[in-house]
């Protein structure tokens, strides 16, 4: 992959991640399970990548979380909120019309 890709893809990522983490809490999830999720949709995400995003999403008040300590091994269970539907319903309808112009221009003769 050539250097200048690998830095706009990382660019890329960045938005496309926060998307992405909202969209997958349609349901209450922990960590690891969105880490494995993801990666089944075919997508590459680090452990330490998803949890500052996790932490920065619920200080801005767009998720909120909770430990489940019932099992053996306690898990931090992440929510959205009301404000975080919100964000994820702009952002969704920002990235639907981006990919509709990019399919435009890319149908172009």
């Amino acid at each position: 992959m050539e250097p200048e890709i690998g830095n706009f893809e990382t660019e890329m990522n960045r938005g496309f991640l926060q998307i992405l983490v909202l969209a997958l809490l349609k349901k209450e999830m922990y960590g690891y399970a969105m880490v494995r999720t993801i990666r089944d949709l075919g997508y590459e995400v680090e452990e330490n990548t998803l949890y500052p995003l996790l932490r920065r999403l619920e200080k801005n008040g767009w998720v909120r979380s909770k430990w489940d300590v019932s099992e053996d091994r306690p898990r931090k269970f992440y929510a959205i909120t009301d404000r975080g539907r919100a964000l994820r319903s702009g952002l969704l309808g920002i990235w639907k019309k981006q990919n509709d112009i990019l399919k435009r221009i890319m149908k172009e003769k």
